[in-house]
């Protein structure tokens, strides 16, 4: 039998306020634990919370960008449940009137846009953090109070794969509005994701899991894959879904169950006893509106026309805010009206060396004129490709200029015939094979006597000269 997949994700994200959603504790990162808290995010007795309005209004931003009705009115509930993380035993949220509802986000998934609705999105604060050792467990309350956005979708994405693209387009865009660091290692950022079967073509829903603990993007694709996999084989011997919550394990590439699924009345609901009802004007919502930055795709279309970029090399180029204010930098830079060699550069060996650091362009140390100083060698034949691949790592992992490493490594191209004159005589003395092959028409035979001579330069060659002269040398002989 087939089945459709149906998913629906809630992304939870930390918003980058100096204080707390509803008191003046500080929200850095990485203090002492227990060292951020007051009777407010603790729930002591007769402490009173006070909205944070950086936070209001960080989250209309994101309504607006999303598309969605910003309310009028919105209200905050209590969410009641007992964990050791919530000293409360209720964590502030909001249900039925959340601030912003009915929008949606496009993406491009298989080269089709597809249109994923958004069902809402609210404030609400973070728990605290529950540390487990081996013999015991503590609880770290920095986290408790911070101010969450939670973006629940509509169960419209139809596979793991356009998961991830929502997910990536929707990092994307909170990057550029600048409400959160996004950081996913610290928690930042957090994504839970609901998944269901239903038999091909049928309007009714099946019952669902809920997949918590991926701490990736990557994590929440493979957590799906597996669990349409698991879903789909018991359905297909006869079994019956558990409505459950369960846990992705990334050692073992597997879910397991947690507990079973609560519902909205297990929570217990009802609404904030110490927090009025917010009145959100239309004058608060047009001046936010006016503040909201060029987005991803706007920035996209302006690289495309600006700087002739293709919407591929666009795209990569202005995925982080921050990479590409530093891409424009260096485009707007360039001296060349051909931007090619630097865009192949960015998106080729720079991203690289981001991506094996596991971290933005930008966070890799490199200013925009550093880059372009390494590029004139390259441009003017001074150094190979793969010497400024190897300088640009250098300069990475050294936090040296381009000119002091390959002066001090001497790694000038040669390019001077009479210099590369005598290797080439001895590399071709010593591969007639290859000198024969070229000869009857094998042009890769080529290409290996250059690749000699590069050794017997250690790379130095100008390989375009070193081509030219064994060409003529092979021709004459």
């Amino acid at each position: 039998m087939e089945y459709d997949v149906v998913i629906g994700l809630e992304v939870h994200l930390q918003l980058a306020t100096r204080t707390k959603a509803f008191c003046s504790c500080s929200t850095v990162f990485g203090n002492a634990p227990n060292s951020q808290v007051c009777p407010v995010c603790l729930g002591f007795p007769g402490s009173l919370p006070v909205l944070n309005e950086t936070a209001l209004d960080y989250a209309i931003k994101v309504g607006l960008v999303l598309d969605c009705i910003i309310q009028e009115q919105t209200k905050f509930d209590r969410k009641n449940y007992f964990y050791p993380d919530l000293p409360k035993n209720y964590q502030i949220s909001q249900y039925d009137l959340p601030l912003a509802k009915n929008g949606y986000l496009d993406i491009i998934s298989e080269n089709k846009t597809r249109r994923i609705g958004i069902r809402r999105v609210h404030l609400e604060e973070d728990a605290g953090k529950l540390i487990h050792r081996q013999n015991n467990s503590v609880v770290d309350f920095n986290r408790c109070g911070i101010a969450l956005l939670e973006i629940v979708s509509e169960p419209d994405i139809k596979s793991p794969q356009e998961a991830y693209e929502y997910l990536t387009e929707l990092k994307s865009i909170l990057g550029y509005l600048e409400v959160s660091d996004c950081d996913m290692e610290k928690g930042s950022l957090r994504c839970d994701a609901n998944v269901s079967l239903k038999e091909k073509g049928a309007g009714e829903l099946g019952v669902k899991s809920e997949l918590k603990n991926m701490n990736s993007f990557r994590a929440v694709k493979e957590a799906l894959s597996f669990e349409v996999q698991r879903q789909s084989a018991l359905l297909t011997s006869g079994g019956k879904i558990i409505q459950e919550t369960r846990l992705w394990d990334e050692k073992k590439s597997e879910t397991s169950p947690m507990r079973s699924k609560e519902e909205a009345q297990d929570y217990r609901y009802f609404p904030e006893p110490d927090l009025p009802l917010f009145v959100i004007s239309e004058d608060k919502i047009q001046k936010i509106r006016e503040s909201i930055p060029e987005l991803p795709k706007e920035k996209m279309q302006r690289f495309i026309k600006d700087y002739g970029l293709s919407e591929y090399e666009a795209k990569i180029l202005t995925a982080s805010k921050k990479d590409a204010d530093f891409a424009q930098e260096c485009l707007g830079s360039y001296p060349d009206k051909n931007k090619k060699i630097l865009v192949n550069f960015l998106i080729g060996p720079v991203l690289s060396e981001a991506n094996n650091k596991n971290c933005i362009v930008v966070a890799l140390g490199i200013k925009p004129q550093d880059l372009l100083e390494l590029l004139r060698f390259l441009q003017q034949e001074q150094i190979s490709y793969l010497t400024a691949k190897i300088v640009l790592t250098e300069m990475i992992n050294t936090k040296n200029s381009a000119v002091n490493i390959i002066a001090s490594k001497n790694l000038i191209q040669v390019s001077d015939s009479a210099e590369l004159d005598g290797r080439i005589k001895a590399v071709i003395g010593e591969n007639p094979k290859s000198v024969e092959d070229y000869r009857s028409g094998k042009v890769n035979a080529l290409m290996f006597l250059v690749g000699q001579v590069m050794k017997k330069t250690s790379g130095k060659a100008n390989p375009k000269v070193v081509q030219e002269i064994l060409k003529e040398k092979i021709k004459n002989a």
